[in-house]
């Protein structure tokens, strides 16, 4: 984790930012002391200190009351201070912890590149524990990882490729750093996002070490790599920085915040934009390393782009891309349907988390009276789609739920829309 700014050099932010932003947060909870101001903006006392003597000098606050621990000391907008603060809101309503430098966030992405991290086959193998996965495929995701470039998994729906996919977070067990915020050109980004950033546990800092010199950081928050999808709402906007008229600040979009992590675009082709569109957008930082955003002020800015991207399709790669960007392709991985002994793995498998007993002599029928005459493929998602179609009718009919052939041969018409109700009656 980054080292705690000692100064507002430090910082690498403006002094009048910084004093805009204890304005703001003053005059939304009034008296505050210097400690909470700490916690809340998450910057060192030290560094607060300096950026309140100034608002003083410029009589902006006031010291309502102090004792002979400084953290203690409570401070308040002055008329002047709470005059001035209204328009530091007309300029952005951002007030929350303080942001980064772009230099300081570019830094530290590179010192934390997925590119320093290697897969192993004991790796995946333990990632993987539980999990149904050819070894080939396995094989395959290890050297794709390694090789930092992006990856296209394809093959017929319900294949598992999402499954797959959603997976991939345990093999992201270590930690980074991810800035609550980014500062460009004075303008705010928000990175931190809790439904993409997993926080690691940590005990609070206590106003007593709230200076202490082997404290990280506190505008940093150290997480589990990051994750994040994206489907078939994806548009070309979304990969831009998205400008709240409101609150005139920005949200950064997925990809910069799976940085140092995987992004992952789901059902490829499915978008509201077409694939070549948005495989052209990615053509630069695939191949280079860094994105380019704009502010709603027209400034351009570079940002890092380390980033492993994941396509998932139905498709084959040659129906979405030309060859020029399936070059950009490190790995294209095809997901196949199951051998028998993988379809029997899974399909026990959900029988125990469904507390289903499972019979080798259903699953023979399952296998011979169904996919062998119906020439329908041992795609991944089906035991779970019929045995929980199995379990959901036990429950309606307030019975323990049972494998027999009767009740499979309701949940395979049911779930294939066949019409047929086999032995319907028999089960009531």
């Amino acid at each position: 984790m980054p080292q705690p700014p000692r100064t507002v050099e430090d910082t690498g932010l403006p002094l009048l930012f910084l004093s805009e932003l204890l304005c703001k947060i003053l005059y939304l909870r009034g008296r505050v002391s210097l400690a909470d101001l700490s916690i809340h903006v998450k910057l060192p006392v030290s560094v607060l200190d300096s950026v309140l003597l100034f608002m003083r000098t410029e009589h902006l606050c006031a010291v309502m009351s102090r004792d002979d621990n400084s953290a203690s000391t409570i401070y308040q907008l002055s008329d002047t201070g709470r005059n001035r603060t209204v328009e530091y809101f007309r300029r952005n309503h951002y007030a929350g912890p303080a942001p980064v430098s772009l230099e300081a966030y570019t830094a530290q992405v590179q010192r934390q590149s997925m590119r320093h991290v290697c897969y192993t086959r004991e790796r995946l193998a333990s990632g993987f524990a539980g999990f149904v996965i050819q070894d080939t495929v396995m094989d395959q995701l290890g050297a794709a990882m390694n090789s930092g470039r992006a990856i296209i998994m394809y093959g017929p729906a319900g294949s598992g490729k999402t499954y797959i996919a959603e997976n991939l977070t345990h093999l992201l067990s270590d930690y980074i750093a991810i800035p609550h915020a980014l500062m460009v050109d004075n303008e705010v980004i928000q990175i931190f996002d809790p439904h993409v950033h997993q926080v690691m546990p940590q005990i609070p800092a206590s106003v007593t070490n709230l200076d202490r010199k082997n404290q990280s950081d506190s505008r940093w928050v150290a997480c589990k790599r990051p994750i994040a999808f994206s489907g078939g709402e994806l548009t070309l906007d979304t990969l831009e920085l998205e400008f709240d008229d409101a609150m005139r600040f920005y949200q950064a979009p997925p990809h910069v915040k799976a940085n140092n992590g995987l992004f992952v675009i789901d059902d490829l082709g499915r978008q509201r934009v077409s694939p070549q569109e948005l495989m052209n957008r990615w053509i630069v930082p695939l191949g280079r390393g860094h994105d380019y955003l704009s502010l709603h002020t027209g400034y351009k800015f570079q940002i890092p782009f380390d980033v492993i991207v994941i396509f998932l399709s139905n498709e084959a790669p040659s129906n979405l891309a030309d060859e020029a960007f399936l070059r950009r392709l490190g790995y294209k991985i095809e997901i196949t349907a199951l051998t028998e002994e993988q379809y029997r793995r899974v399909f026990r498998g959900v029988c125990g988390e469904l507390a289903i007993g499972f019979s080798e002599t259903v699953f023979q029928y399952l296998l011979h009276e169904y996919h062998h005459k119906e020439n329908r493929p041992l795609l991944a998602c089906y035991p779970r789609d019929l045995l929980g179609q199995i379990r959901d009718l036990a429950l309606y009919e307030g019975k323990a739920p049972e494998l027999n052939t009767q009740v499979l041969d309701w949940a395979w018409h049911n779930y294939f829309t066949t019409g047929q109700n086999k032995q319907r009656d028999a089960l009531l």
